[in-house]
C-alpha cells in the first residue's frame, strides 16, 4: 500500500476542507499574559534572544528546535535513569540536560512568535505549530519531573502527567471559546516552567535522593510534618503542590471564563458547551487512570510507564491540535471519537473487566506489546494528520513550515543594533491588542459566521 492510499485510508483526503481554510482569512493572534515574571523580567530576556536568531530563520523551526531539545533529554532518561529512580550511580549532569533543555524550549517557544513579528511572516499555521509542538511536550515535561524528583514508575509520576495535560487541554478548550490564549499570574508555561528549572538544578547538585529526605526528619519542618502523612518528603510536597495549583490557580479560571464567553446563550446551549468541553478530558483522564492504576496492569510493576505516557501522550497532542486547528478555523469543537474510544478499550481489557473477573484478560506480553501497537499507531496517526494539515495550510497560505521565501518575508532594518528596539515596539503593540482583547469573546465565530469583536 502507497504512503498516499494508507493517508486516504487513515484520514479523509480532502482534510483539511477547503471552507475550513477559507476562514484562515480571518486569523489574528490574541494573547494576554498576566505574569509579572513576563511583565517586569522575561519579556526584556525574550527581546534581547529573538536578536540572536539570523532574520532568514524561520519561526516555526525555531519552535522545532526547542521540541527536539526537550526529545533529547527524554533520550537521556531512557539512557542513564530509564527506572526514573534515583542512586549514587546516577549521573549528576543530566539534571542540569533538563534544565537547560527545559529552559531553552520556554526560551524559543516565546521568541519564535518575536521573530515571526520581526520577519513579518505570523500566520495561524505558526500558532498551530507552535501550540502543537507545546501539547506534545507536556509528555516530556512529566517525565523530566519524574526522573528529577526520582518518582520511579508510580502513580506519582502519573499524577504529574495528568495534571499537566489537563491543565493543557483546559487552556486550550479557553481559548477555543473566547479566542484568546489567556495567562494568569501565576501560570504553567512561566512560572510553573521555572520552577521546574530550579527542581532540576536543585537535583543536579544534591542528587535526586534529596527529593525523598522524610519531611519528619528535618528539624525545621517537624511542627508541619505532624499535619502531613506519615511518609511525606520533598517529592510528595512537589506532585502535591502541582495538584494544589492546579486546581487553585487554573481549573476555576478556565471554567470561569468559558462561562463568561457562553453567558448571552441559552441555558442549554451554555450547558452544551460545557459537555462538549468537559466530557473529552474527563473521558481521557479516566481511560488512563483504569490502565495505569488498575492491578492487573504492567505499566508500574514492570517498568512501562515510559512508553505508556508517550503514547498516551502523543494521542492527547492530537487532541489538543485538533482544538487549535477548530479554533483557527472556526469549526465545530471536536469529539475525539477514534481516541477516546481506542483508549477505552485498553481500558475495559485492562482495568475494568479483569476487576470483574478477578483475573487477567492480558497476558503481560500481550499487554505491553499492545502498549508498542498503539505508541506506534498514535505515532503514524499524528504524523500522518500533522502533515495533512500543515500542508493545507501551506497551499492556502502561499508560504512553506520551516522555510521563509522571499515573497512572504517583509523588510526589516539592516542595522542589528534596532533591533531590539523594533521588537519591543512591536511587542507594545500586540500587548495593546491583547489587553484589548482580553476581555472580549469569540462566541459568534462557534455560530455560522466570523466574529471580529474578538480581536
Amino acid at each position: 500500500m502507497s504512503i498516499w492510499k494508507f493517508r486516504n485510508w487513515v484520514i479523509d483526503p480532502d482534510f483539511p476542507r477547503q471552507e475550513q481554510l477559507e476562514n484562515l482569512r480571518y486569523y489574528k493572534y490574541a494573547a494576554t499574559d498576566k505574569s509579572l515574571l513576563t511583565k517586569y523580567v522575561l519579556r526584556h530576556y525574550w527581546n534581547w534572544a529573538v536578536t540572536l536568531f539570523p532574520t532568514w530563520m524561520a519561526p516555526n523551526l525555531i519552535t522545532l528546535t526547542g521540541l527536539v531539545l526537550m526529545m533529547f533529554s527524554v533520550a537521556v532518561i531512557l539512557t542513564y535513569v530509564p527506572d526514573l529512580l534515583y542512586s549514587d550511580e546516577t549521573p549528576r549532569w543530566i539534571y542540569f540536560c533538563f534544565a537547560a533543555s527545559l529552559w531553552l524550549y520556554s526560551t524559543l517557544d516565546n521568541v519564535d512568535g518575536k521573530q515571526a513579528r520581526r520577519t513579518g511572516t505570523s500566520s495561524p499555521l505558526g500558532e498551530l505549530f507552535d501550540h502543537g509542538c507545546d501539547a506534545i511536550n507536556c509528555t516530556f515535561v512529566a517525565l523530566l519531573q519524574a526522573a528529577a524528583l526520582g518518582l520511579g514508575h508510580s502513580g506519582d509520576a502519573g499524577i504529574l502527567l495528568l495534571v499537566t495535560v489537563v491543565g493543557f487541554y483546559l487552556s486550550t478548550a479557553e481559548e477555543y471559546y473566547t479566542g484568546v490564549l489567556y495567562l494568569g499570574i501565576v501560570n504553567g508555561p512561566t512560572e510553573g516552567i521555572l520552577v521546574s528549572c530550579l527542581a532540576f538544578v536543585w537535583s543536579g547538585i544534591f542528587g535526586a535522593a534529596s527529593w525523598h529526605i522524610p519531611l519528619r526528619d528535618i528539624s525545621l519542618l517537624s511542627g508541619i510534618a505532624e499535619y502531613l502523612p506519615e511518609n511525606a518528603n520533598f517529592a510528595k510536597v512537589f506532585v502535591w503542590g502541582m495538584v494544589f495549583f492546579f486546581l487553585t490557580t487554573h481549573l476555576p479560571f478556565c471554567i470561569h471564563s468559558i462561562y463568561s464567553a457562553s453567558s448571552s446563550e441559552p441555558v442549554k446551549r451554555r450547558l452544551a458547551i460545557f459537555v462538549n468541553v468537559l466530557y473529552p478530558i474527563v473521558l481521557y483522564t479516566a481511560a488512563v487512570s483504569l490502565w495505569m492504576w488498575s492491578p492487573y496492569s504492567i505499566i508500574f510493576d514492570q517498568e512501562h510507564y515510559i512508553l505508556f505516557s508517550l503514547a498516551a501522550g502523543i494521542m492527547f497532542g492530537m487532541m489538543a491540535s485538533n482544538i487549535i486547528l477548530a479554533h483557527l478555523t472556526l469549526s465545530p469543537f471536536p469529539s475525539f471519537t477514534g481516541i477516546l474510544g481506542s483508549l477505552w478499550l485498553m481500558a475495559l481489557l485492562v482495568g475494568i473487566v479483569p476487576s470483574i473477573l478477578g483475573k487477567r484478560i492480558l497476558a503481560p506480553e500481550a499487554e505491553h506489546l499492545a502498549i508498542w501497537i498503539y505508541c506506534i499507531i498514535a505515532v503514524v496517526v499524528y504524523s500522518i494528520w500533522a502533515s495533512m494539515v500543515i500542508d493545507g495550510f501551506c497551499r492556502f497560505l502561499g508560504i512553506r513550515c520551516l522555510v521563509i521565501s522571499h515573497a512572504e518575508q517583509r523588510p526589516v532594518p539592516s542595522s542589528s543594533s534596532t533591533l531590539p528596539e523594533q521588537a519591543q515596539e512591536q511587542d507594545s503593540l500586540l500587548q495593546a491588542q491583547e489587553e484589548g482583547a482580553g476581555s472580549s469573546s469569540n462566541n459568534n465565530s462557534r455560530n455560522g459566521g466570523p466574529s471580529y469583536s474578538t480581536f
